[in-house]
């Protein structure tokens, strides 16, 4: 499949919850199809130097691509996609594009919110571990999985 930047198949709106904005399916999504390929934005840093506006948003590189001390910010909406355990898409790293590439994990109803899960730093949908929140925001340097 081409690398060529995939525009994302949603919009952003209100959730009606304390998440604030999500980003929600424009139109019924089929079960792997490509519902965007992000370009990033890559940081050579350790966790703890990047901004604190930044740390949950950004992407394990490293775990993704291979590329120790790195992570990476998804443009689009890539970064900007809301927490769920199981989510409804999986991503992986794009490298001939070096991008991030989110796939639909099943079937898609239009007006559905796009999710991610935020505990599997390589992008699987299901994780038995709920943590990634709690360790984010004080002291640990990634999501509890990662290398």
């Amino acid at each position: 499949m081409s690398s060529a930047f995939v525009q994302c198949q949603g919009y952003l709106a209100d959730t009606g919850t304390a998440k604030g904005l999500g980003v929600f399916a424009s139109r019924d999504v089929a079960q792997d199809e490509v519902v965007e390929l992000s370009p990033v934005i890559r940081i050579e840093s350790d966790l703890q130097q990047v901004h604190q506006a930044l740390r949950t948003r950004v992407f394990d590189w490293h775990r993704l691509a291979g590329q120790p001390g790195v992570f990476a910010v998804a443009l689009g909406y890539g970064s900007l996609y809301n927490h769920a355990n199981p989510a409804n898409l999986r991503y992986s790293a794009d490298l001939d594009g070096g991008a991030l590439r989110f796939v639909a994990a099943r079937a898609i109803r239009s007006g559905e919110e796009l999710t991610i899960n935020y505990n599997d730093a390589g992008g699987d949908v299901v994780s038995s571990d709920d943590n990634w929140f709690r360790c984010n925001q004080v002291d640990c340097v990634g999501p509890p999985d990662a290398p």
